[in-house]
């Protein structure tokens, strides 16, 4: 059977194309934390590749003969919620199944399940990892115990107290380590009690002695990942593919997987003769089509972005405007920024950015999607029959026009309304090239703008294998002068349009001074810079 590259679950060696899990974490400081009788957590952004390494370690500790190492799932217990009864009932049945499908050691589930039902909820899972541990006296216990962040409120609390409250026990009476797995830190746990109360996971779990990110793959782990696809079945990847992979992803593990899986099996040409190659302009089609499937992965990503501690940092970056996102840096914890980052939705350095360049076309597009829906405007309104060019000229005095007709009751709709006037033409563009063309977008802090590069073929039969207007849109919000604002954007502008090749290029500058008239906001000129014209229109 053909190998594919994995989009669900853990990867599976025979079935899938897979890096060697061990060499994406430290194995050494593991190793080194675990000879310690330490207890630590490893987090990781979800599908990232966090239960492949913690099953490929579970199977290198048994390996080695030293230990009796067990990996348990326990999100089952996330629907008791705050039913500590019920939620500690869920996790010790999971962790003492685990226990012998991992080790092959049934007498501890028969011994849960004849004593262990009987023990109090809020001593249970302590009496359960302490007679797992005396069970054999010459190899301690260790416990890799992932999803522990899924479980909420009392349950959660009470989860992490009875661990704590075995840890002076170990390694005779209690695992020697025990692993915490999951998407956040146990630092960044905001559990709500029964009561009320807001307790930290840091306070409720205070024997932690490190905490392990699983980070993305390298440029040239991706790469090679993509590789075994070639040296599987033959078929060649356009060089110009690798440096669009690394830009659209930057490593992350089910993007890149996804992609890949695009590319090779969803394209059913490419599928049925592995001797055609896999162009650069398939590569995008696949893209394309990615990000238009609202896939889980990408689902749950946007969902994210309700959290009010993501909408603080992703507000920031969105704002493209110094001043606002200046304002809002003053209130957002450094945290929350670590918070953020830890998620996988951002990089903070050189600069805040959102983390690659799809998440960069998923964000404003989940944000506008309900907006989107509600434009009237038609692509067809927008094609000129003669040459099949996107008139772009009509088609901004149209949003123009929209802008001025519904910005103040659109823009309140927002969740992000700190960048409602850019989220609100993106809304307009991608209703209009939806299904013909493309969009992507540059933004981030310090450089006051927001860049669109849309690309729409002139042939339908061809699409992008043919030719292709290639359009530059840079969105700024009046900061200065007008004047001021304009002779910048000019500048940056054509900057942009000659990095991408953009046969036109527009500069747009919204006006969010209060008390202003919308007669004066509402302008459209033309500017020279060197050989180009570029459209300037006000909002």
């Amino acid at each position: 059977m053909e190998k594919q590259f994995n989009t669900a679950g853990p990867s599976i060696p025979g079935d899938h194309y897979l890096l060697d899990p061990l060499t994406r974490v430290d194995l050494a400081e593991i190793e080194s934390l675990i000879e310690a009788k330490r207890y630590f957590v490893l987090h990781a952004p979800r599908q990232t590749g966090k239960t492949t390494a913690l099953l490929a370690l579970m199977q290198h500790l048994n390996a080695q003969g030293r230990y009796r190492c067990a990996y348990a799932n326990i999100e089952g217990a996330q629907a008791a919620r705050g039913d500590v009864r019920a939620g500690i009932s869920a996790a010790c049945h999971a962790i003492a199944r685990s226990i012998e499908d991992s080790t092959g050691e049934r007498a501890l589930y028969e011994w849960y399940r004849r004593e262990g039902e009987a023990i109090d909820p809020r001593d249970r899972l302590t009496a359960l990892l302490r007679h797992w541990s005396q069970m054999d006296g010459k190899r301690p216990a260790v416990l890799l115990l992932d999803e522990v962040d899924a479980l909420v409120g009392d349950t959660l609390i009470s989860l992490l107290r009875q661990i704590r409250a075995g840890y002076a026990q170990r390694p005779m009476a209690f695992p020697q380590t025990v692993v915490l797995c999951g998407v956040r830190d146990v630092r960044d746990y905001r559990i709500h009690s029964g009561d009320g109360e807001i307790i930290t996971g840091g306070s409720a779990f205070n024997i932690k002695a490190a905490s392990i990110r699983l980070g993305n793959f390298s440029e040239e782990e991706t790469r090679a990942l993509w590789l075994q696809h070639t040296e599987a079945t033959g078929q060649r990847f356009d060089e110009a593919i690798w440096p669009e992979l690394w830009e659209d992803t930057r490593g992350q593990p089910w993007l890149v997987n996804a992609l890949g899986h695009e590319c090779t099996w969803q394209d059913k040409e490419l599928r049925k003769n592995r001797s055609l190659p896999v162009t650069l302009e398939r590569y995008k089609a696949a893209r394309e089509r990615l990000i238009q499937s609202r896939a889980t992965h990408l689902d749950q990503l946007t969902d994210k972005l309700r959290e009010p501690r993501v909408h603080r940092v992703i507000a920031a970056i969105l704002a493209a405007d110094d001043r606002e996102a200046d304002a809002l840096h003053e209130h957002v914890p450094l945290d929350d920024l670590q918070y953020v980052e830890d998620l996988g939705l951002i990089q903070s350095r050189p600069q805040w950015r959102i983390a690659n360049r799809i998440y960069r076309e998923v964000i404003p597009r989940e944000l506008t999607y309900t907006t989107q829906t509600r434009i009237t405007h038609e692509q067809t309104w927008y094609v000129r029959p003669q040459d099949r060019r996107l008139d772009l000229d009509k088609l901004l005095a149209a949003f123009q026009q929209f802008f001025r007709e519904n910005a103040d009751a659109w823009i309140e709709r927002f969740q992000y309304k700190e960048a409602g006037p850019q989220l609100l033409l993106q809304a307009f563009l991608q209703r209009i090239v939806n299904g013909g063309g493309r969009i992507s977008r540059e933004y981030g802090l310090g450089r006051r703008r927001t860049d669109l590069f849309l690309e729409w073929p002139l042939d339908e039969a061809q699409g992008f294998l043919g030719p292709v207007q290639r359009v530059v849109l840079e969105l700024k919000i009046l900061h200065k002068s007008l004047e001021a604002t304009i002779e910048e954007g000019l500048t940056q502008t054509a900057a942009y349009a000659e990095q991408c090749g953009a046969q036109e290029a527009h500069l747009i500058v919204f006006d969010r001074r209060p008390g202003i008239s919308w007669d004066d906001k509402i302008f459209h000129r033309s500017a020279t810079v060197g050989a180009r014209t570029i459209g300037v229109w006000g909002m």
